[in-house]
């Protein structure tokens, strides 16, 4: 849109179809977002419009709201089903508090996409092959790059805590500061975009895969997750003594009941299985324990204003509000319903069946698809559609046949 029709409030609006668009371009039969296939008006949040700095030509991107045309939230909306969740939390006088982990791979142009990924050239015209990992050195030349990062996240006011090179071949990780749910969720949207146009301005190619790399580590976007009182800003997780409290355990008990159905949604991809497949501290599981890195559900070490539950399962490539609002979603279900979940687990364990986690996008989406609480916390037809999109992703990714396939099989009898 020109900025003078932005700016005189002309009305955006975008057929209710392209939010269940799959990542190929397509899109699932029409009855799963009205036969009509009528339109959505995109309602700029105030808060979250950017002139973009990165780019040469004044450009800005404004984040919206997808609102039917009678004025509420399109339930096919991941932006509007994660400010739905929080609009419960507050009901109860409660306001969760989010913080995400991103991690990324940063490689060389890759033209053709039958041939792996490789690093950049670094400094010393050599390619990384993993030595860097949490080093306070490198040689990778990618400080240029990195320095642009720094400077648009300042100028896009995306505050950022910890940064280092992760234990994947030029694989990164940043930590968002803490903070509401949806800004977090907008943020991390805001930080992989710029990402990967930065990346582009320096001749690289930012990857969010989950598991781009074979025999390496895959990204994930771990979300930490805690609960303070509206009025008093109080962490519910613990009392006054320092101890967890109730509704600590009620929300990771809901964690529990919820992580199977909703997997695919923390796992969106066919790739992303084989991150969860080849763990690499990537657990598919919906196990819980005390700073135990093998658990899906991980309770890191810290003071009793800051406990948290940090869910361990969504990938890089999950989205940032769908991902969110499932994992709080799931922690209210156990809140409301007082869920007990099951002892937590120490040191090496062996994954109870009750608490496996399916391992396929197959496998993900017929259990999303037969999930009674995921229809009941998203809707009959945010499901269905969600289900319908990824479907026909899953379907394309079959219809190829892959190197493997024709390197190891060919010759059998």
């Amino acid at each position: 849109m020109t900025a003078e029709g932005f700016l005189e409030g002309r009305r955006l609006q975008m057929a209710r179809g392209v939010l269940l668009q799959c990542i190929m371009g397509g899109y699932p039969p029409a009855r799963f977002y009205g036969s009509d296939d009528g339109d959505l008006a995109l309602t700029a949040d105030p808060q979250q419009i950017h002139r973009l700095p990165w780019s040469s030509q004044p450009r800005a991107l404004a984040i919206c709201d997808a609102d039917e045309l009678s004025g509420e939230s399109s339930r096919l909306s991941t932006r509007g089903q994660l400010k739905e969740v929080i609009a419960r939390y507050a009901a109860r006088g409660l306001a969760p508090v989010v913080a995400t982990e991103l991690e990324f791979f940063v490689f060389a142009p890759n033209t053709d996409p039958t041939q792996p990924f490789q690093p950049p050239l670094g400094l010393d015209g050599r390619r990384e092959d993993g030595h860097s990992a949490f080093s306070v050195s490198s040689n990778n030349g990618l400080r240029p790059f990195f320095s642009e990062v720094y400077a648009c996240m300042a100028a896009l006011g995306l505050p950022r805590d910890t940064f280092m090179h992760e234990m994947g071949v030029s694989q990164f990780e940043i930590n968002l500061l803490h903070g509401d749910p949806l800004l977090l969720a907008d943020q991390t949207f805001l930080f992989k975009h710029l990402l990967k146009e930065v990346a582009l301005k320096h001749g690289l190619t930012v990857v969010c895969m989950a598991k781009p790399l074979a025999h390496t580590p895959g990204s994930s976007m771990h979300i930490h997750q805690s609960l303070v009182e509206s009025a008093s800003g109080c962490n519910v997780f613990s009392d006054e003594a320092g101890e967890p409290t109730a509704m600590f355990r009620h929300f990771i008990g809901g964690l529990q009941a919820g992580m199977a159905d909703f997997t695919v949604l923390f796992a969106p991809n066919v790739n992303s299985y084989q991150r969860l497949c080849h763990p690499y501290a990537s657990p598919n599981n919906a196990c819980w324990s005390h700073d135990n890195r093998a658990a899906g559900l991980r309770i890191p070490a810290s003071s009793p204003v800051a406990r948290r539950v940090e869910n361990r399962l969504p990938g890089a490539d999950a989205n940032p509000y769908l991902a969110i609002a499932a994992s709080l979603a799931a922690g209210l279900h156990g809140i409301e319903n007082e869920l007990e979940p099951t002892p937590a687990i120490q040191g090496e364990f062996a994954v109870p069946d009750s608490l496996s986690l399916p391992c396929t996008l197959h496998a993900a989406l017929e259990r999303l698809k037969r999930s009674q609480l995921a229809k009941e916390l998203f809707g009959n037809e945010f499901v269905e559609g969600y289900v319908a999109s990824k479907t026909m992703e899953l379907t394309s990714f079959f219809d190829e046949i892959t190197p493997w396939e024709r390197r190891v099989l060919a010759a059998q009898a």
